[in-house]
Formats: C-alpha cells, structure tokens, sequence
C-alpha cells in the first residue's frame, strides 16, 4: 500500500524500471508509491547504476533488526521471508526452464543462450523484454544481450518494439526449431566444405587428405540428409544409370553407357560419381568399377558373409 514498507517484488520492480531507462516519477506511478520514496530508496543502495534488489532488501532487513526489538525483527523477517520464496508453482516452472536449458546445453547451445531460450518459450506472454530476463533469470543484462544477439544471428528470436513505451520485446521466430534445424544442417556443410579444401590444399592420397576426405563425406551426408538429401536431379540420374547396368547385365564403359542412354559424356561422368557418392540413395544397389567399366552389384554389405555363402 501507498506509505507502507517496500517489499521484496517491489524492490525487483524498481531494478527492472531502471535497466529499462525509466525515471524515478514513473517508477513510483507503477508502485503506487511517492517519487520520494523511490529516490530515496535508490539513493540509499547504490544509486540509479548500481542498485541491486537484492542487495537492497537485505540491507533494509538488517536495518531493521538494529533498530527494532526482538518481537518486531522476527515479523520483519518473516515478511521479508515470504517476499523473498516464489510459490510451489513458480517453483516447479523454474526448475523446468533449467531442465530444458540443461537439455539444449547437452544438445550444442551455449548455455546462456540455452536458459534465454528456454525462458521465452516457456513464458506466459508472447514475448519478454531485456529486464524480464535479467530478473527471470538474475543475470547481468551484458549476459542477456549476448545470448539475444547470438539467437537473433541464427534466426530464432526476432525483436518487437513496444508501441508506448523505448522497449525492445523479444519474440521467438515462428518454426523455431526448423530453422534451428536449417542452421545446423548449412554447419555440417560447412564443415565438409572447409575438410574438402584441406584436403585438396594437403593431397588427398597423403594420411591428413585422407581423414579430411573421410570427415568431408561425412558432413556432407549428414547435411545433405538434414536439408533433405540431394536434389532430385542430382540423384534421378544416378537410379537410370543403375537401372541400365542392372537391364544390361554386364559391365559397361562410359561410352557404352553414353550412347545407350544418348546423353553427353559429361552427363555420364556425373552420374556415376553421383551414384558412388550417394550409394546410400541407391541402396541395395551399388555401383561397382572393373578396370574401364561399370556394372551394377547387390550391396554386399547388405548379407552377411554366412547368407552370402548360402546364395551361392
């Protein structure tokens, strides 16, 4: 009430109305309290850029204690008490933002940015400004700025400006956790890439060119699988090839090929690079080189040695 002492949330208020730029006389507006009575208050701990709730609210306590008999300093720290415990469900929600921050930190996000994003998410409102977080989650707003900037990079937080107030109003992107994914997949490509240039730049028949020709192919499965897999295009002419191997039933060259099919050399070429490059596409179907022709094999990996012996 108007006049009565600060409690622990309105001290909380007041450190959120200042990381937001907001005057003393709107503060006090909000609180329903006197202009002096904030002044004073932030005067008293640390000043407009250094004033801490927290801080505050015990120091008020311990004031008190000094000042008051026995009976009077257990009320105050009872008050003081139940300002200070969040409810049973304030609780419970608390522990799960941190369950959830937990799991994104397991999964690659730096874990500020794993509590900032877990937070948004599981907040009430559409969306949460600077000083919402730096209470939610008792942090400096240096941290809180950091970790907005990183989700906003990736594309999964955008900002909203307030239309009363000088606020920015963080809101999570639509289909977060697709473009969570597209940010990942365009990674492991980039890794494929950069270990494709090292190994061309080391020498692909030299032991480093070889990992970084393994690690290469690897990424670039893996990102090629989490964008969807190659183009159709790309792989279409790969199955034809197959298929012309498999109806022919014999080892072909390229020219062979070529001229069966009537496409041009360098169609062939790309074809069957495409089918040895992505013979997991192809699968049970593999290509298979004898000198200077190809044919089309069952993938031996598919049998085991004692089924293969029992085909045969």
């Amino acid at each position: 009430m108007p006049g009565g002492r600060l409690s622990h949330q309105d001290r909380l208020d007041i450190a959120t109305g200042l990381t937001e730029g907001r005057g003393y006389a709107e503060i006090a507006r909000d609180l329903d309290r006197p202009t002096s009575t904030i002044s004073r208050e932030v005067a008293r701990n640390g000043g407009a850029h250094g004033y801490r709730a927290d801080h505050a609210h015990y120091a008020t306590v311990s004031r008190a204690r000094r000042r008051k008999p026995a009976a009077d300093d257990a009320r105050a720290d009872a008050a003081g008490a139940d300002d200070q415990q969040p409810s049973g469900a304030d609780r419970r929600r608390r522990e799960y933002v941190e369950r959830f921050a937990a799991m994104m930190v397991d999964g690659g996000l730096p874990r500020m940015v794993s509590r900032v994003l877990a937070l948004l998410y599981t907040a009430d409102s559409a969306s949460l400004t600077a000083a919402d977080l730096v209470r939610e989650l008792r942090v400096s707003p240096a941290s809180i700025s950091k970790a907005i900037g990183y989700l906003e990079h990736v594309g999964m937080v955008h900002r909203e400006p307030d239309p009363h107030r000088r606020l920015q109003h963080y809101v999570i992107a639509e289909e977060v956790w697709l473009k969570a994914w597209q940010v990942s997949a365009r990674t492991n490509l980039n890794w494929a890439e950069t270990a494709t240039e090292g190994a061309d730049l080391l020498g692909r028949d030299t032991p480093a060119g070889e990992r970084l020709t393994q690690m290469a192919d690897f990424f670039h499965r893996l990102g090629e699988d989490m964008s969807g897999g190659p183009a159709f295009e790309v792989i279409d002419d790969a199955f034809t090839l197959l298929a012309a191997l498999l109806h022919a039933a014999r080892p072909l060259t390229a020219d062979q090929l070529a001229t069966a099919l009537g496409w041009p050399s360098a169609r062939i070429t790309d074809a069957l690079a495409n089918a040895t490059k992505y013979a997991e596409y192809c699968d049970p179907v593999v290509l298979d080189q004898l000198d200077d022709t190809y044919r089309a094999i069952p993938n031996p990996a598919r049998l085991t040695p004692a089924q293969l012996r029992a085909l045969r």
